[in-house]
């Protein structure tokens, strides 16, 4: 029996399975053991899938551009950047990805146009896991939808989560060590509630895991378990924006927001309308700080802050400086809101705020 056949196999018991408490171990067990088929799959059959899109990272974020074809995701690039991504009224025109550069509070911010995807991309159907690849490097997923197709957002996300993206999701606090002999050990800081320790290990050792040890600190579920063992996921920040309201009414769109079930940013990118709210919307999302770096003879300058994410330390402002520009940093002087007197000397380890003006002492 081959791969596909098994994957089927496993898929109809599945199906026939009722959940409930008795049942919660087995199904742990199927899901953990269907996963991994998968990624047997993906893996031999992913040499025919036609070269990916090569896209050199730039600025200090990348943001893609996620929807259907024709939903105006190549219009929303040209206002957002000095793109010029090819605009028309039929399907598909977009056909390779293409870059454009957003700047905005002194950050580059790189935005890529990708080609729309279908119902199935993430099994590789209208190139889609060429597609969907280049998300997993983003920084922002914006899954863009046309106001009469709201419901699309589950597709986007159904396709995403199936390519091992986990959008607006944290990665579980889960630590899996490997080792040659001596058992598996079971380590938890919380009550488990959604596993008992034996599907813990039945899904560990279904992914090779039979000595070592596993120390959980949330109360997980069987499906975050699998994501820790799989090890390839990525987890990724998303804003819906809902395109073309210019045509809709406010009434339409309150009944909209329920459909889509969360938060949205409504645009018409070929009117023009609430572009500057989607800016906005997308520099809050990527949650960063700006430093002012200044020489100890000189001034702050105001006009390149360095970008980080927030929650950043002066080691990693270092880092972003220069890979070895740690070595030699002994303390930085710091005037702002993350410190109590402007000039504080403090350590490397200290976590800047917005706008902090740093000096690094080397």
């Amino acid at each position: 029996m081959g791969l596909p056949e098994k994957i089927k196999q496993i898929e109809e018991e599945m199906r026939k399975t009722q959940v409930h408490k008795h049942t919660e171990h087995h199904v742990g067990l199927l899901k953990a053991k269907l996963a991994r088929l998968r990624a047997e799959l993906e893996s031999s059959t992913s040499k025919g899938g036609g070269p990916a899109f090569e896209i050199r990272k730039g600025g200090d974020a990348t943001v893609v551009l996620i929807g259907l074809p024709s939903v105006g995701k190549s219009t929303i690039l040209n206002r957002l950047t000095n793109a010029k991504s090819k605009v028309a009224a039929y399907a598909f025109t977009t056909l390779t990805v293409v870059p454009g550069i957003l700047r905005y509070n002194g950050a580059d911010l790189q935005i890529l146009d990708l080609p729309g995807i279908i119902s199935g991309a993430s099994s590789g159907k209208g190139r889609g896991r060429r597609v969907l690849s280049v998300a997993r490097n983003a920084d922002l997923v914006l899954l863009v939808l046309d106001v009469f197709q709201p419901g699309q957002v589950r597709v986007l996300e159904h396709e995403l989560h199936e390519m091992g993206i986990r959008i607006n999701q944290k990665p579980p606090d889960v630590t899996i060590t490997r080792s040659n002999k001596g058992g598996l050990a079971l380590t938890t800081s919380v009550k488990l509630t959604k596993l008992t320790h034996a599907t813990v290990k039945g899904i560990a050792e279904e992914y090779g895991l039979s000595n070592g040890g596993i120390l959980i600190r949330e109360d997980v579920t069987d499906d975050q378990l699998i994501d820790v063992l799989t090890g390839d996921r990525r987890y990724v920040r998303s804003l819906v924006v809902l395109n073309k309201v210019d045509l809709v009414t406010e009434q339409y769109l309150a009944a909209v927001r329920k459909q889509v079930g969360s938060d949205f940013v409504p645009i018409s990118a070929e009117k023009r309308l609430n572009m500057d709210l989607l800016t906005e919307r997308i520099w809050e999302t990527l949650d960063f700080i700006r430093i002012y770096l200044k020489r100890p003879d000189g001034d702050p300058d105001f006009e390149k802050p360095l970008v980080l994410p927030a929650g950043s330390s002066l080691r990693d402002v270092c880092k972003k400086i220069h890979p070895r520009f740690t070595e030699g940093a002994k303390y930085a002087l710091v005037s702002g809101l993350s410190v109590k007197y402007p000039g504080q000397r403090v350590g490397l380890d200290h976590v800047p705020l917005d706008k902090d003006v740093v000096t690094i002492i080397k």
